[in-house]
């Protein structure tokens, strides 16, 4: 979910960290198109209440090239488009120039670079006239460590004042730690050869761009003296991974973990957009990253009495079959537990295991460097254990030994034991973190979870009596040995580490070196088994409808390390392995005469990438590849980078996938044969998206076909089709599979907007299923016996297989009509090959 930052350097400014939300550095992008429209066009329908939850919702990605101003601009085609709510990014105050505002640097204040508070407002009344309301991203995880860091005020003032001050609480710092004063890292090489950079400059401590607070009464000190008296120590950026002593976001020290859970700081962190909702600017929230939180569940009970029960979804990411906490007083997720499912849809098993076949073939990768997806999450698990996170599992060591030496019972588990279970058990932790709290109600799942692995824990241990300290780490994450003060910190540290080990070892680590199929390397998924059944999916809807029905779906979002279109040209692989094997022996020979791969797992990746893509654009490709290869750690990574290797990298994607292989006949021939089964993927993922249980969530441009890799390429200023919509209304036929990609969600969200029972709580949900010889190809479900939605999948073995043939449909009874083609339709049984003559997907409405 997070990429390793880059390394600072030795210059006057350090490189913007990278996480979910964090993009890398990067070019000011072109201005995009905007709307003709004139954001004060005329009034349309009111705005949406304050407690109806959202039809859909549109996410616009703010940043100083795309201010309130432009998503104004915007509302008219959005509003036309048939959307309910905009989705913005974050929209306090963050670092100067950030292009994604998760960095917040100050929560009373909208961020002037968007346009300020006013700005705000003005969007919030042009999208009302427009009959649309406002959903916001909130941090309430973490804030930013800027340059300078003056620009976090709470921040600055603990750096000054230490632990007396009155933001200390804000902030989770291990003052017992480095003579009780702060670690920054940020010094681009080991303190003695940086002295010369550190300039006292009256009240301030100067290093390059970086600008300290000085200890009142310490101004005047020699250098050495004054160092050595701040509340901080300035200190080489390496020893961060072992000696950082505040919380942070995963590995990311440049954003520091704040302590939500005071109701003092809850409020100060919390009241301004607390305020925008109860003015009516805000309608509901979209919260970043609960599981970083100490109790995520104590936090989204205050948070709902504080906006008197608005609209929520939580970024929580679900793995294999986990149950969103039924007690969290929210919507639903984000939506990438449907987006894990749609793309399953899309994925031939058996072609998938054909795949995998392939790529053990061409890469030769040992089990566990990406040969077997089991083994290599398991390995990524202890290298960011012991490395990126050794600063956290230290405290938590540091914590069980506190405990246990102040308890007689407890007594002579030998810190290295103590220590060894506390990584044993993280390594095996299935999902993404426990929600205990010592002195509540145990989860009988997180009890079971923890307790499978302690048992396999124990088996790292020689000798068995020492094997114990896994028994009593296991009982402080639980939360049952006390609820005293180190019992808590324990508890709560030890899932939030879970969270940042799950994130750092398996998204961002073992996605990037397991890849026979990149598109199941997404936030939420299993590469290991990739593909959904037609019964799985259905079985996924009806939980969601009768669990979370106004929960988020999305396919696409600022984090998505590959667009949906992109994914769905991908997983097209699965249905011609040993085609697109073929072509890749026949792409490595000729590059290899030219431009060879530095290795053949880097290839397999480059051209994958490029086939998802559909070009071979070097400005993105290689800017892809080379995070993909820092990320999988396997021969360089942001920290310990290798600049041969990189530059290999970079010449052998110039050469091969950028260098014009993409337009060469085998390619293009390979195109074309699969060509029909991208118009089916991608028309038929959005459709079951846009009428599934759950309240659709857009991303930018996306209602076209969108292709779009990691950020920072996912976060470029949007166009919007304006005028290709305009003309779809008008009755022109749709002259790509872009255009009937927009038609196809235009029609779908204004048949939402105008039936929302339809498609809520009360709408139901009812599988269709087909029987023939092609009923496995065929997805359709009928929602409040009103709309049925019809989707074709892996239409390539459909055709291999004869088409359709005898395989029929039932209907419910009545005159229907196909949305998208304008066919009648009669209820009952169906022919599909009738029903989907010339088109892939079918959008039926009861007359």
């Amino acid at each position: 979910m997070t990429p390793q930052p880059e390394p600072p350097q030795p210059e006057p400014s350090h490189p913007e960290p990278s996480h979910p939300e964090q993009p890398r550095p990067e070019q000011p992008q072109p201005g995009p198109s905007r709307p003709s429209a004139a954001p004060e066009a005329a009034a349309g329908p009111p705005g949406p209440g304050p407690s109806a939850p959202p039809t859909a919702t549109y996410r616009l990605q703010l940043q100083p090239d795309f201010p309130f101003s432009a998503a104004a601009a915007a509302v008219p085609y959005l509003a036309s488009l048939g959307v309910s709510h905009l989705h913005l990014s974050p929209v306090l105050e963050a670092v100067p120039g950030s292009a994604h505002g998760y960095d917040v640097v100050d929560h009373t204040a909208v961020r002037a670079e968007l346009g300020g508070e006013e700005g705000l407002r003005a969007l919030a009344r042009t999208a009302r006239r427009h009959g649309l309301g406002l959903v916001i991203d909130i941090v309430p995880n973490h804030m930013a460590v800027p340059v300078p860091e003056r620009l976090n005020r709470p921040l600055w003032e603990v750096l000054r004042d230490g632990p007396d001050s009155r933001h200390a609480r804000w902030f989770d710092i291990d003052w017992t730690r480095h003579g009780g004063r702060v670690l920054l890292p940020v010094l681009g090489g080991r303190l003695g050869d940086e002295l010369e950079h550190l300039v006292p400059d009256g009240d301030l401590l100067r290093y390059h761009d970086h600008a300290f607070p000085l200890r009142p009464g310490t101004a005047q000190l020699p250098l050495p003296e004054l160092l050595d008296a701040q509340w901080y120590r300035l200190a080489w950026w390496r020893l961060a991974r072992t000696e950082l002593n505040y919380r942070r976001f995963f590995s990311i020290s440049e954003l520091i973990g704040v302590r939500v859970q005071d109701p003092e700081v809850f409020e100060a962190t919390h009241a301004t957009v607390l305020r925008l909702l109860h003015e009516g600017v805000v309608d509901g929230l979209r919260v970043d990253h609960p599981d970083g939180l100490a109790e995520p569940g104590s936090y989204l009970r205050r948070l709902d009495r504080a906006t008197g029960g608005r609209w929520t979804v939580v970024e929580k990411i679900l793995t294999g079959e986990e149950r969103l906490p039924a007690d969290w007083p929210v919507a639903g997720t984000t939506g990438y537990d449907a987006l894990r499912r749609i793309d399953g849809l899309f994925v031939d098993p058996a072609g998938a295991a054909d795949l995998l076949g392939a790529y053990r073939r061409f890469t030769d990768q040992p089990a566990d460097r990406g040969g077997a997806w089991a083994a290599t999450v398991r390995r990524a698990g202890y290298k960011v254990v012991t490395h990126e996170l050794a600063a956290e599992v230290s405290l938590l060591a540091r914590t069980a030994a506190r405990i246990c030496a102040a308890a007689p019972a407890l007594r002579d588990h030998a810190p290295w034991a103590l220590r060894t279970a506390v990584t044993e058990l993280l390594v095996r932790m299935p999902v993404y973190r426990p929600y205990t709290v010592p002195g509540e109600r145990l989860p009988e799942r997180d009890a079971e979870l923890l307790r499978a692995a302690a048992e396999e824990a124990r088996g790292a241990f020689a000798v068995t009596e020492e094997a114990d300290a896994v028994d009593r780490v296991r009982d402080l994450a639980l939360g049952v040995l006390g609820d005293g003060e180190d019992h808590r910190a324990f508890c709560s540290r030890f899932a939030q580490t879970s969270a940042a080990l799950r994130a750092k070892s398996v998204e961002d680590t073992a996605f990037y070196r397991y890849a026979p199929l990149l598109s199941a390397g997404e936030v939420g998924g299993d590469p290991g088994s990739p593909a959904t059944s037609v019964e799985g999916f259905h079985a996924h809807c009806a939980r969601m409808l009768r669990d979370w029905p106004a929960g988020s779906t999305v396919l696409s979002t600022h984090d998505t390390k590959r667009s949906a279109d992109v994914r769905s040209r991908i997983a097209l692989l699965t249905e011609v392995p040993h085609a697109w094997a073929g072509l890749l022996g026949e792409l490595t020979k000729a590059a290899d005469r030219e431009a060879p791969a530095p290795d053949r797992h880097t290839a397999w990746t480059a051209w994958q990438t490029a086939f998802g893509l559909g070009s071979g654009d070097p400005e993105r490709l290689v800017p892809s590849l080379l995070k993909s290869v820092r990320e999988a750690g396997l021969r360089t990574s942001w920290t310990e980078g290798d600049p041969a290797y990189e530059a290999a990298v970079e010449a052998f994607v110039t050469a091969g996938p950028c260098g014009g292989a993409m337009d060469a006949a085998e390619v293009t021939a390979f195109e074309r044969s699969v060509a029909a089964g991208v118009r089916g993927n991608v028309l038929g993922a959005a459709l079951l998206q846009l009428t599934m249980p759950g309240v659709p969530d857009l991303y930018q441009d996306t209602e076209q076909v969108y292709a779009a890799l990691v950020d920072p390429d996912n976060r470029r200023p949007p166009g919007f089709a304006a005028e290709a919509l305009a003309a779809l209304d008008g009755g022109r036929a749709p002259r790509d599979l872009p255009e009937e990609k927009l038609r196809l969600t235009a029609a779908a969200l204004r048949l939402r907007r105008e039936h929302p029972a339809w498609f809520g709580e009360s709408g139901g949900y009812r599988p269709l299923l087909a029987t023939g010889p092609g009923a496995v190809h065929g997805v359709a479900f009928c929602r409040a016996g009103r709309a049925v939605t019809v989707v074709t999948r892996l239409s390539l073995r459909l055709a291999e297989a004869g088409g359709w043939r005898d395989t029929e449909l039932e209907l419910p009874e009545g005159a229907w009509t196909d949305l998208l083609s304008g066919r009648p339709v009669r209820g009952g049984r169906v022919p599909l090959g009738g029903l989907l003559d010339g088109t892939p997907v079918a959008l039926l409405v009861r007359e």
